[in-house]
């Protein structure tokens, strides 16, 4: 139900109480009402809250054991050949394969920071349009944003540099003698993942997964609004949603 406004709600007593009862009712209504942000504020809004939100998730992906000991971003095994790790567990190999997922994870902590730059650019390039759709949209408007805009850029970005990664923390070279072991097993079906496709995949996955939970944070915690911009964009946008 939308909510009355002063001018309303002045037009509905007048009627039936008369002027003495709005004299009564002075004090308790608020002395004005809430005044929307501009185009130029609400875009300036939105960008600051995104800059906030997506430099946090970036950071805290980049961070020692930011994917690693999160398990929502955890890189794990690669399922389509987790046959391949059950059977070197089998063979007395488990810890080969357990320095292996944290290498894996190692690489993409390394690689986090590729993110902030593409995101930034994405932001700078939004319109008055682009942000209001995402103030009023769903809960994960800005996230689904974020990936229309910059999935390609983001993939061959960090693709490289994600591998740059695995091999500085030896993880191709583990992945390489895991499957070269298990490719000689006796019957069993060759597997040739591409593990540097994988990782990237999945550090992506993480990443905007981040970067949606502190959109969320922000358009749900007010505590989370942390300058007056931010606090009159929200509250308009939660006005506008509740009308």
């Amino acid at each position: 139900m939308k909510k009355l406004t002063l001018t309303w709600l002045i037009a509905l007593v007048i009627p039936f109480y008369g002027c003495d009862a709005i004299l009564q009712l002075a004090p308790s209504l608020p002395s004005s009402l809430p005044v929307d942000p501009t185009q130029t504020e609400m875009v300036g809004g939105l960008k600051e809250a995104l800059v906030q939100g997506t430099s946090f998730a970036v950071n805290t992906l980049g961070a020692e054991g930011g994917y690693f000991k999160d398990p929502l971003v955890k890189i794990p095994f690669p399922p389509e050949a987790i046959k391949v790790a059950n059977t070197m567990r089998d063979l007395g190999l488990g810890k080969l394969v357990d320095d292996f997922v944290l290498k894996l994870n190692e690489g993409a902590e390394k690689g986090a920071q590729l993110a902030f730059p593409i995101f930034k650019g994405a932001i700078q390039q939004m319109t008055f349009q682009d942000a209001k759709n995402i103030l009023l949209g769903e809960q994960n408007a800005a996230t689904m944003y974020f990936q229309t805009r910059t999935e390609t850029q983001l993939y061959g970005a960090f693709a490289p540099k994600i591998k740059a990664s695995l091999d500085q923390v030896k993880a191709t070279d583990i992945w390489y003698e895991i499957t070269s072991r298990y490719n000689k097993i006796p019957l069993v079906k060759p597997v040739e993942t591409d593990i540097v496709k994988y990782a990237t995949n999945k550090a992506m996955d993480g990443r905007f997964l981040k970067v949606a939970d502190e959109e969320a944070k922000i358009r749900n915690t007010i505590s989370s609004r942390s300058t007056e911009l931010l606090r009159k964009v929200f509250e308009y946008a939660d006005r506008e949603k509740n009308n």
